[in-house]
């Protein structure tokens, strides 16, 4: 038996098949992603099957969309390792689930009209979501399919932090933070309660990549995250501009700026990107820095600043901090970074160990606290795609256990 878990982005789709021994999810044994999905773009496909690297170009024809050519690729790919024999389950990584879906779902037309309403939401996100579970239940259609929702861990959050200074017709239209990273952040929580007891204290953990937040957590439990209504808030982000004056938008439509305009400026010109004028790629930066790039370098600044102040923040709102996460591309392999938001964090008692903080590489999780340091500071990898098919997993023994024997 195995399960196939599904992150179909809006440039990109990663997948992980991920067998299942004994009731428990095992670690992936086919893994990959297709990127260049963009209009346009010239898909490329990297994947692994138990250790061996392949890489292929695909042939987008003229008229095709290369997110549906991508999504046909990996219907292929799975048939073709014979794994479709074996398959029993495709977990969908859905980013919204709005105030409905609080935790994983049976995919069905009723679902799937429901999570429509949110594309809205989620515009860049949402509708690649969506399109890729139609798509695999049209080509696997006696497969279960689960809707594993971003929002879903985020809604143990009180009100107090959820609900925004707005008139309240509009909250109760749905418009209130809602946080994401959920899976992430689900499989963060899952490795420090196995290999520390402080994982069940007052945890921040950081998911720094292109797309970026720090969630508060106590007892397991999101109670705070920086990411709101839409996954533009919070951290200055790869292209993603994070928090911003809605001043700025008013002035910007002022001049003439229509939604468009606006939406790609905040979600695919801003950021890293925008700052530096390179690039949205933490690496790409470090390089011209090392080269003498003064953009760059404020761009990384600004980056870690707003990581630092964000922890704070947090770190108030717990009422105090027993332990820090990183995890996501930039906090998984970026010890750089990892130690200068730490070392600026040293008032809270915060202590890193820069030799294991060098040696973390991004494959366990590492341990990078001094012996002196009052918080734990851990590097975890993160893997929101065996979180999902252990929601998967859950869902195929209860469809088991309503089945009359």
């Amino acid at each position: 038996m195995a399960i196939l878990a599904v992150n179909a982005g809006s440039s990109s789709l990663k997948f992980s098949l991920h067998p299942l021994e004994g009731g428990q999810v095992l670690p992936h044994t086919l893994a990959g992603n297709f990127q260049g999905l963009e209009p346009g773009g010239t898909p490329h496909l990297g994947w692994k099957h138990q250790g061996q690297k392949h890489e292929e170009t695909l042939v987008v024809p003229a008229g095709e969309v290369p997110f549906l050519v991508a999504l046909e690729r990996l219907r292929s790919l799975v048939q073709e390792l014979a794994a479709a024999q074996g398959l029993h389950a495709v977990a969908h990584r859905v980013v919204h689930g709005g105030g409905v879906f609080t935790e994983s779902v049976l995919v069905t037309d009723e679902v799937l009209a429901q999570l429509e309403r949110f594309n809205s939401l989620a515009p860049l996100h949402q509708p690649h979501n969506l399109e890729g579970i139609r798509r695999f239940r049209q080509a696997f259609p006696d497969l279960v399919q689960v809707a594993c929702f971003d929002t879903a861990f985020h809604a143990s959050m009180p009100e107090v932090d959820y609900a925004f200074a707005l008139p309240k017709a509009l909250q109760e239209e749905g418009v209130r933070r809602y946080g994401f990273h959920g899976l992430s952040y689900q499989y963060i929580m899952s490795v420090l309660e196995q290999e520390t007891i402080r994982g069940r204290g007052r945890v921040v953990m950081a998911h720094l990549g292109n797309g970026a937040s720090l969630c508060a957590a106590v007892g397991g439990v999101s109670v705070a995250t920086t990411m709101g209504f839409s996954a533009l808030d919070g951290l200055m982000m790869g292209t993603r501009s994070g928090s911003l004056d809605a001043g700025v938008l008013l002035y910007l439509m002022d001049k003439g700026w229509d939604a468009k305009r606006i939406e790609k400026l905040l979600y695919k010109q801003s950021g890293l990107l925008g700052v530096s004028g390179i690039s949205a790629d933490m690496r790409t930066l470090r390089e011209a820095v090392n080269a003498g790039n003064a953009d760059a370098r404020r761009a990384i600044d600004q980056f870690t600043h707003r990581v630092i102040r964000e922890t704070g923040a947090l770190t108030a709102c717990l009422g105090g901090l027993d332990l820090i996460a990183f995890s996501g591309g930039i906090g998984e392999n970026d010890a750089i970074l990892r130690q200068h938001v730490c070392e600026r964090l040293e008032w809270t008692g915060m202590r890193i160990d820069r030799e294991r903080n060098q040696q973390a590489d991004g494959k366990h999780a590492w341990a990078v606290h001094a012996p002196d340091s009052r918080i734990e500071i851990w590097v975890v990898p993160t893997d929101e795609g065996r979180v999902a098919a252990r929601e998967a997993a859950a869902i195929l023994r209860k469809i088991k256990e309503s089945v009359p024997a």
